[in-house]
């Protein structure tokens, strides 16, 4: 077993967890925020593995992971999603697995990452890191393991911007991440158009709200990319019925698009939604004003650009 490194320790010190470093035991109440931090910690050390490794000379960080550790998001996120910059079916996900695994190695954590088998043909590369290094070598009693996905779409849409974001620890290194109006359509192509057959993702409403909060536009033209190349009026059974009319997404108009939201807002159980975000932010009183009726007005407060 590799032996523990400090910086690891500090990193996950950073985190209000509840429990001290030393603790035998975990309360149950901490159980969650432990797992949180150390999540992070882990997404963290895989992104400076993934720049030693060359990974951002051709790809970039988007979604719920990436608005959390570089623009202080209050949300924590369990999933790696990332975009190349350019479509390459060729590309592996594989090439990368040795460097992820030698930076966690340099902070004496084990880790174990593979290759996710593929069920269907799709545009996603994915893997599953886990966390091989028994939790109370970090001085804490949790049994939960930790996994984190981590997605690569290989044929990404087009009409994105990207830009180089630091990170100082464990080291100084950049992350090229999608800018904030590209990591807004992202989401919210996931809110409209993610499947149903799963629970429903009340970060996805949490991560929408953030962005009309901080004034952020979306790049609508982005959205309407994503819209098209991923089918996703015509594969949505609640949405393909009002989208009827729509030819394609470059014709979608804003109003168009607002029906759309609407239609979307209506038929979410927001109980629902506020039990898949709640272990995943501090605060759960914020959740109490979450009605149809309060996001529908959060929809007038949408900006956005067609850059």
């Amino acid at each position: 077993m590799t032996p523990p490194n400090n910086i690891f320790n500090e990193m996950l010190a950073r985190f209000n967890t509840g429990a001290s470093v030393g603790e035998r035991t975990a309360p149950a109440a901490t159980t969650t925020a432990v797992a949180n931090a150390l999540r992070e910690t882990m997404q963290q050390v895989a992104l400076a593995g993934l720049w030693r490794g060359g990974f951002f000379n051709k790809a970039a960080f988007y979604g719920g992971t990436c608005l959390r550790i570089f623009h202080g998001s209050d949300r924590f996120s369990e999933d790696m999603d990332f975009s190349l910059l350019a479509p390459d079916n060729s590309f592996s996900l594989e090439n990368y697995f040795d460097a992820v695994v030698a930076e966690f190695k340099m902070l004496g954590r084990d880790v174990t990452i593979a290759k996710k088998t593929k069920t269907q043909t799709t545009n996603i590369e994915s893997a599953f890191l886990k966390d091989d290094t028994k939790i109370y070598n970090l001085h804490f009693r949790s049994e939960r393991k930790i996994k984190i996905k981590i997605e690569v779409d290989i044929n990404p849409p087009p009409e994105f911007s990207t830009e180089q974001k630091l990170s100082l620890l464990p080291f100084s290194f950049m992350t090229r991440c999608y800018t904030l109006p590209d990591l807004y359509a992202g989401k919210m192509h996931a809110l409209l158009f993610r499947t149903w057959r799963e629970r429903i993702k009340g970060r996805d409403w949490y991560d929408w709200e953030w962005y009309v909060r901080k004034r952020i536009p979306l790049n609508f033209n982005h959205f309407c990319r994503r819209t098209m190349q991923f089918n996703s009026l015509k594969r949505d059974p609640l949405l393909g019925a009002l989208s009827a009319g729509i030819q394609a997404p470059k014709m979608l108009t804003l109003a168009q698009f607002k029906g759309l939201l609407r239609a979307r807002i209506e038929a979410t159980d927001f109980s629902a939604a506020k039990d898949d975000v709640r272990p995943f932010i501090s605060n759960p009183l914020v959740l109490d004003i979450w009605s149809k009726d309060y996001f529908l007005q959060v929809m007038e407060e949408m900006i956005f650009s067609c850059s």
